[in-house]
Formats: C-alpha cells, sequence, structure tokens
C-alpha cells in the first residue's frame, strides 16, 4: 500500500524536460526510491521557498539546488549566513551516512566541486568586494537601512529627488550628508521649493542615522566601483558559477545585508532584458534570513518587494526565499511562490503552534499524510514538499528523504577563501575602492582654507566637524551647486524600487 501511495505522489512529479532531483517519496515510514520528487527547471523561474527550524537540513538543502543548478548550467546567488557553504567549492567526503542515504535513494552519489565566486559586502569580508552607491541603492531601500518612519521616508525622497535633477551622484555617506546640510541651509532652502519642504527635524534624524551606520562600519558597503549585476550571470566550463555571497557576520547589521540582497534582485530585474518562458533560468537567487527583509518594513516597502517577485519571472530570475517559518512571508509574496520544501518545524510555544497550523492551510490538501504530526515529526534531511510541474499546476504533497550534497558540507579554510577570491578575474575590477572627487570633495576643494601645496592632492575623506556649517554661509555655493549639476549631466531616473537607472 505504502508503495502505491509512493508511486501515485511521484506520478506528479515526473518530467519531458530538466529538473532538479530533489529525493524520493516516504509514506508510512518507508522510502521508495522509485518515487522520484523533483522541480523542473523550466519552473524555478516561478520561484520557492525554503523553511525549517535551524538544524533541520535547510543549509544542506540550499547546497544541493545549487549544486544541480550549476551543473545545468545556471549561475546561482547564494548568501552565506552561517560561513558553511563554501564547501560548495571542494568536492565531498563522503561517509558512512552520505554511503547509506544514497543507498537508500538509489542515487550514484559521486563527490565533485562547483565554480564558486566568494563575494563579500565592502572590504571587511573575505571574498571579492562588492559595493553600490547611496545613488543607485534610491531612497526607499536606504530608509529601510536607516530604520526611518514613513515621514522620513519621504524626506529623504525629496532629498534624493533633489540632487537626481541635478544630475548629483550621491557616492558614499559623506556626500549625501552635504546635500542634507546644503538643503537645510539657508542658502539651500529656496532650491526645495517646487518639491515640497525638508524639517530641519526629520533631517536631522536621518543624519543621526547616517551617524550611526558609519559607527557601526555599515558604511563601507557604499562607494565605487559599484557591483555590475551581469558578473553574477557567468559560466565556466558550462557550470553556472555559483557566487557565494559572505554573509557570516550578518548579525552586525542584519537589515543592511538583508536590503542589500533586495537591492541586488532589483537591479537584477531593471538591467536583464525580457526573456520569456525558457527551459531553465538564466539565474537563481537564494535570499537567505528573508524575514530581516519584511521586519518592520514600510508599506510602500512590501509593495515594491511583491511587484519585483512577480515581475522577475519575465527575467528568467527564479527566487528562492530561506527562512524558519513560511509565515516569516508576507501573504502576497508567499502567494507567489511556486515551490514549497518545507523542513520540520518545532511547535513548542503557543505562537509555534499557531504558525505550525498557518503553515499546514498553504499546502494542498493531501490523503496520504497528517500534515501537521507530519511537519513536526520529520527527520534530518526530509522535507514537505511541493512544486509547480511542467504544465503549472501544483505537485501533490510529498514527504521526501533529500538526497546528500556532492560537495563537502562544510567550510573551508579562510586562507583558502581568500586565495580563490584574490585569483578570481573579478578580483582587479572591484577589490580597490575608488572614491572619486564629488559633492563633498568639491565642496572641501572650493571653500577649504590655504594648506601646503601637497593638501589638495590627498584630500582627507573625513573633513573637521563644521566644515558644512561653515561653508554654507558663503553665497557662493548655490550657484557652485548649479554649475556641477550642469557639469554632470541630466536627471537621474528611477526603477521600479528607486534605484538609480543607468
Amino acid at each position: 500500500m505504502a508503495d502505491n501511495a509512493a508511486r501515485e505522489i511521484a506520478s506528479g512529479y515526473a518530467t519531458d524536460g530538466d529538473a532538479v532531483e530533489l529525493g524520493a517519496v516516504v509514506v508510512d515510514g518507508s522510502v521508495d526510491a522509485a518515487a522520484a520528487v523533483r522541480i523542473p527547471l523550466a519552473t524555478m523561474n516561478r520561484h520557492g521557498l525554503v523553511a525549517g527550524a535551524t538544524g533541520t537540513g535547510k543549509t544542506k538543502t540550499l547546497q544541493l539546488l545549487a549544486e544541480q543548478l550549476s551543473d545545468a548550467g545556471v549561475p546561482v546567488l547564494l548568501a552565506d549566513v552561517k560561513g558553511d557553504l563554501s564547501g560548495l567549492a571542494r568536492p565531498g567526503a563522503g561517509g558512512e551516512k552520505v554511503t547509506s542515504r544514497s543507498a537508500e535513494l538509489s542515487d550514484d552519489w559521486q563527490p565533485a566541486a562547483f565554480p564558486v565566486q566568494f563575494l563579500s559586502l565592502g572590504n571587511g569580508g573575505r571574498g571579492v568586494p562588492i559595493r553600490a552607491t547611496i545613488t543607485s541603492f534610491g531612497p526607499l531601500l536606504l530608509s529601510k537601512v536607516l530604520g526611518l518612519n514613513a515621514t522620513q521616508e519621504s524626506t529623504l525622497g525629496l532629498i534624493f529627488h533633489w540632487a537626481d535633477q541635478r544630475g548629483l551622484a550621491l557616492l558614499d555617506a559623506k556626500d549625501l550628508r552635504s546635500v542634507i546640510q546644503y538643503l537645510t541651509s539657508d542658502e539651500g532652502k529656496a532650491d526645495l521649493k517646487g518639491i515640497g519642504g525638508v524639517s530641519p527635524a526629520s533631517a536631522g534624524v536621518i543624519l543621526r542615522a547616517l551617524s550611526n551606520l558609519e559607527a557601526q562600519g555599515g558604511d563601507e558597503f557604499f562607494g565605487e566601483p559599484e557591483l555590475d549585476v551581469a558578473d553574477l550571470l557567468r559560466q565556466v566550463d558550462g557550470k553556472g558559477v555559483v557566487n557565494l555571497l559572505e554573509l557570516d557576520d550578518v548579525q552586525a547589521n542584519p537589515v543592511l545585508f538583508a536590503t542589500f540582497l533586495m537591492w541586488l534582485l532589483a537591479e537584477l530585474f531593471e538591467e536583464l532584458p525580457e526573456a520569456g518562458d525558457l527551459d531553465r533560468p538564466k539565474l537563481v537567487f537564494f535570499f537567505d534570513e528573508a524575514h530581516l527583509l519584511f521586519n518592520d518594513a514600510s508599506k510602500a516597502f512590501l509593495e515594491r518587494i511583491e511587484q519585483t517577485v512577480k515581475l522577475i519571472r519575465s527575467k528568467a530570475v527564479g527566487v528562492f526565499f530561506c527562512t524558519q517559518l513560511p509565515t516569516d512571508v508576507p501573504n502576497a509574496v508567499l502567494s507567489q511562490l511556486g515551490a514549497r520544501v518545507q523542513h520540520a518545524i518545532r511547535a513548542f510555544t503557543p505562537e509555534d503552534q499557531k504558525a505550525l497550523a498557518r503553515t499546514v492551510k498553504t499546502y494542498p490538501t493531501t490523503e496520504h499524510y497528517e500534515l501537521e504530526k507530519a511537519l513536526t515529526s520529520l527527520g534530518i534531511g526530509e522535507a514537505i514538499v511541493t512544486v509547480l510541474s511542467e504544465v503549472g499546476a501544483p505537485t501533490p504533497v510529498a514527504w521526501t528523504r533529500l538526497r546528500a550534497p556532492r560537495s563537502l558540507m562544510g567550510a573551508i579554510g579562510e586562507g583558502e577563501v581568500r586565495a580563490a577570491a584574490a585569483s578570481s578575474d573579478l578580483h582587479g575590477k572591484y577589490e580597490q575602492a575608488v572614491d572619486r572627487e564629488s559633492a563633498y570633495e568639491l565642496l572641501a576643494k572650493k571653500f577649504a582654507a590655504p594648506g601646503p601645496p601637497e593638501a589638495p592632492e590627498a584630500p582627507e575623506r573625513r573633513e573637521e566637524p563644521g566644515l558644512f556649517e561653515k561653508t554654507m554661509d558663503n553665497p557662493a555655493v548655490r550657484s557652485f551647486f548649479r554649475s556641477a549639476a550642469s557639469a554632470l549631466g541630466r536627471e537621474i531616473t528611477r526603477g521600479l524600487f528607486g534605484n538609480r537607472r543607468r
């Protein structure tokens, strides 16, 4: 009876095209190796969710998905929150557990390594540093990072609008600070006529939030050279590159890291052409610790996430959110996720029980499992799965015993990561930060007191406190900004998420 039920479930996962093999169906505690559970590659741009409590095997599932996508020539962007996904770059070590799992699934397991590009946010990590300018990040995403309320978010939007109108790129935190100080000065207030006003109180909150961000080291992620998202869409010897973004110090500034990932997704949406329905995605984006993105998010922010997830399918980009509970993801986004890989839920508290009940309601009905019991009884490396079939219909719910990854299930050494990053062809492109002349430097150069001849050739990034308070009283400042705007070009345009369009 169990075999018949397993085959019935597996029939919903049959595919004609290529697929990612997850594992095999389990019914009444028995696994049927012939009852395969898989995700068609053609439906992976319909997004997905990988969820489960700590220690249930989520990370290994991400590793398994990334390996097979790479083998299929599909690049992957994967955030390494715990620091233990670097093993993708080295063949797996095998062992008794791997041998046993492979035997029961009739899986011809062979160790394999995959092309990994190690990336870090800013200069503090082990990978190739990636950055974004303040201008490119935009007011909506930056408001999330700074923890601004709706009124302050609107104020920041006005400040960006003014800078955009004049073609003034805000490259880093000091550039944004200089513009705010100018616009709130007596000389600058006239420039806000026609676009609204910036209250001193709101401007003060934004300036304090910027200072806090700098004190936490968060400003090191903003600057140039800015990441070109085309560098995430590469292959090596026919395999998709696994872009592994180091986030093992995520607790230092969790909201910044999550929002930076959203910026990357927004950039992909804006930069990639329409692709239609392909036999496989151009990129699959794994969004780990997804709850950090949605916590305390404004209505406008959530609406942009929903729109981006909905529309990026047409660019052949798949997005998989990874978190502990499906309830961490808003319903409007959750409803767009075609694949669900749910590891065990620990229902110890009344809140956990409510989350469990809500999770059950997100699955199709099934006569083979009592889902509330199943979701709390899953073993490590097992999951409740439903995906979209090749014709776009939900597959039957399947208790699935998952395959073992082919690569090393654990971290490689820090020295090995640094060496791999240093030998990357992206190292020379992004390693050295560039602080080209911008609003802050131009003002400092124009109004700084005369000094030794060598001083203007190597200006300090941080000028003495009170510089702008002193210089903004000068009536030449306003005409200076206008001439700078004329030189820098026309108004900047912005995309769906407020990020700058080139």
